[in-house]
């Protein structure tokens, strides 16, 4: 899988569950879980970036605005607007993988 190359292996994802009051993270394999989930579930998924709100002098931290729709069916479409801080960092290939995704949006 594509995205799967995208990954480090120390990879963690990590968001807010604002009904809880907690944050939440899990590593590689729950996230590659949790997006096929996605992509088996839905019908349509798109993904616009858009600003770069921060970037590190040597480019490894990224903070970027992105909206989101997801389309299960015809009558539910979820929209996000939201904001992703990630850190990246060179593999062994010196090809671009990222090491954290925190999801900064107030879903």
């Amino acid at each position: 899988m594509i995205y799967g190359e995208l990954l480090n292996s120390d990879f963690v994802f990590s968001y807010r569950d604002y009904d809880k009051g907690v944050d939440v993270s899990w590593g590689r394999d729950e996230e590659m879980d949790a997006t096929f989930g996605l992509f088996a579930n839905s019908q349509r998924l798109d993904l616009v970036w858009n600003n770069i709100l921060t970037l590190t002098s040597d480019s490894t931290g990224v903070v970027r605005s992105f909206n989101l729709t997801v389309t299960f069916n015809p009558t539910d479409v979820i929209f996000v607007d939201g904001r992703v801080n990630m850190k990246l960092k060179k593999d062994s290939q010196k090809k671009w993988q990222l090491v954290r995704w925190l999801d900064e949006s107030n879903f």
